[in-house]
């Protein structure tokens, strides 16, 4: 593989977009208009695909961190002649504090590079491609000493705080020099060609407003569980994934980083799926921030909409599209050339059964901060979606994991089925003459006595993955954690056994199912949550540090984990993991909790 591993990356985020920084200095993946646009650097997936470095030119030894509770990423490189500091971060809006973060993003990169010690001799390497690699712009030199690069819809303004940028065609190659104590600062600020121009920005001040910015946001959040500087930093991955304008959560920054090297598994993650809607609201409320988890479950109403006849889909884009039909990019290698790259994401065409108790769940988690009496909208939906459930629970869908290959009873979309009506019946005090609560939970035993029945595997000793199956499936852990049953009972118990001992590795990698090849990292935080709630709480909290020694230098966390070398795969950083790692260290402080 001749370019960085996934856990070489640092992630950026104004809020709106996000961007990948390197190790190596360069910036390889960036959509600045929001998150699932198109991108401007995304050598991640080609090497043609652009970039921007900026590094020393002599090999350098490399340390970098965040700066505490922020997204603001300075990196260290020591070499022979000195040591120098490139602090990179996405600009927040001028004097924006606490929840405004994100809000206006003016979408400009900032790099600002620093001497500590010596002199040393840095190198800056600009290629914009817009379109994913489509377009190669045209450069031009400004007054100013910064390049314009305009290539389609596409404008960028690279300034180099003093420095007197020239153009080689269709890149920057600048080189200068830096003593100890100089700083110098670069910003590159995006506009569409037929908006506003691009924004100036001075790099070294915005970056400090930045810093504050972030730092003003995470004090309005207080966490008191274990592990709180873990929580607080995947907390601080949640907020950078989150669409500020609309309150959805990113499942992921990328598209199409491969869930195995040189394999066809490579989905667009850049949408908000409703089936992460419950545990993501329930990570907010843990992680002491409420405001996000109100925004996010607004969004989340306002995308359903009616409930009608057809499914309820179970992603949306970031402000409530449906229609994410999935198209190739072939001219796109693919990374580590891992074919073929995908742009939108043809699951919203699924049936998944799932998904009404997952939003359901999430209702009754907020349902002492919504009134005696749901208004019109919200009370409508929540009908709708139990009158939906108690229709279509005996179809067969494509299950939690968004299977391509046909449908089957899945196991884990019936227990949603049955959290959803469970849900249901206990807010009916809340709806009205509208709810049928004697009805749903009739529907809701039967549901009960179905997945007992027809779940139960005997020869295996465990509930598996659909009804009649001898295939395990790590999405059975979730039954405690929706109290469909408790960790305790004696079935779930041995579901629990049997999936630890077949599913999970020593060193702690639960796969989803028997010939996934990698671990799927929230699966081994759902299994923390199990042992937790058995009452094994000092191998649940063993298992959860060996799982947060998959976390990169900076904390992040891909999907995967690959089971021979611990290498991170999937797209990155993958909300749902950080999700699960927030829920778990909450369950380690309190097994009660529902």
């Amino acid at each position: 593989m001749d370019q960085p591993a996934i856990s070489d990356y640092g992630f950026l985020s104004d809020c709106r977009s996000g961007a990948l920084v390197g190790r190596d200095g360069s910036v390889d993946w960036w959509c600045p208009d929001r998150f699932d646009a198109p991108s401007v650097f995304g050598r991640l997936l080609d090497p043609d695909g652009g970039h921007w470095r900026i590094a020393p030119l002599a090999a350098s030894r490399v340390e970098r961190a965040y700066h505490p509770d922020t997204l603001v990423l300075r990196t260290v490189h020591h070499t022979p002649d000195g040591s120098v500091a490139v602090t990179d971060a996405l600009a927040a809006e001028l004097g924006a504090r606490g929840h405004q973060l994100g809000m206006n993003s003016p979408a400009v990169l900032l790099r600002v590079v620093e001497g500590l010690t010596g002199r040393v001799r840095m190198h800056l390497d600009f290629a914009p491609r817009p379109e994913y690699g489509l377009l190669t712009p045209y450069l031009h030199e400004q007054p100013d000493g910064g390049v314009l690069a305009a290539a389609g819809p596409v404008r960028l303004t690279l300034r180099g705080g003093g420095q007197a940028l020239r153009t080689d065609r269709d890149r920057v190659a600048h080189t200068f020099e830096v003593a100890a104590g100089q700083v110098v600062g670069f910003d590159l600020a995006y506009a569409p060609v037929y908006g506003n121009p691009p924004a100036r920005l001075d790099p070294v001040t915005t970056l400090a407003e930045t810093t504050r910015a972030w730092e003003a946001y995470r004090e309005n959040h207080r966490y008191s569980g274990c592990y709180p500087d873990q929580v607080r930093n995947s907390a601080t991955v949640l907020t950078g994934l989150t669409y500020t304008r609309s309150g959805a959560v990113a499942a992921a920054l990328t598209t199409s980083l491969p869930e195995r090297i040189g394999g066809d598994r490579n989905y667009d993650y850049r949408y908000s799926w409703l089936r992460d809607f419950a545990a993501t609201m329930r990570a907010f409320w843990v992680a002491a921030c409420p405001i996000e988890a109100s925004r996010l479950f607004a969004w989340a109403a306002r995308s359903i909409g009616r409930v009608g006849d057809q499914p309820v889909p179970v992603v949306f884009g970031l402000e409530g599209e449906r229609d994410l039909s999935e198209h190739e990019c072939t001219h796109l290698r693919g990374y580590a050339d891992s074919r073929p790259v995908r742009i939108g994401n043809d699951a919203w065409r699924q049936r998944q059964l799932d998904v009404p108790g997952e939003v359901l769940s999430a209702v009754w988690r907020l349902h002492d901060y919504l009134g005696a009496t749901l208004d019109e909208e919200l009370l409508e939906m929540v009908v709708g979606l139990a009158e939906h459930v108690a229709a279509t629970w005996r179809l067969p869908d494509r299950g939690v994991w968004e299977i391509r290959d046909g449908e089957r009873h899945y196991l884990s979309s019936k227990v949603f089925c049955w959290a959803a009506l469970d849900r249901a019946v206990r807010l009916a005090p809340q709806l009205g003459d509208r709810a049928d609560p004697r009805r749903w939970a009739e529907i809701r035993d039967e549901i009960r006595e179905t997945v007992l029945r027809e779940g139960w595997n005997d020869r295996i000793g465990a509930y598996t993955a659909a009804f009649g199956s001898a295939e395990l499936d790590a999405s059975a852990l979730y039954m405690p954690i929706v109290r469909f049953l408790p960790a305790s009972d004696p079935r779930m118990r041995s579901t629990i056994d049997v999936i630890e001992r077949e599913l999970s590795t020593e060193d702690g990698l639960v796969r989803r199912w028997n010939t996934d090849p990698a671990g799927f990292v929230v699966c081994s935080f759902w299994l923390v949550e199990c042992l937790a709630m058995a009452g094994e709480m000092d191998r649940a909290r063993a298992l959860f540090e060996k799982v947060l020694g998959y976390g990169n230098d900076l904390g992040l966390f891909a999907e995967q984990i690959d089971l021979s070398t611990g290498a991170q795969l999937g797209n990155t950083p993958q909300a749902l993991s950080h999700i699960g790692l927030i829920n778990a260290a909450w369950r380690l402080t309190d097994p009660t909790t529902v």
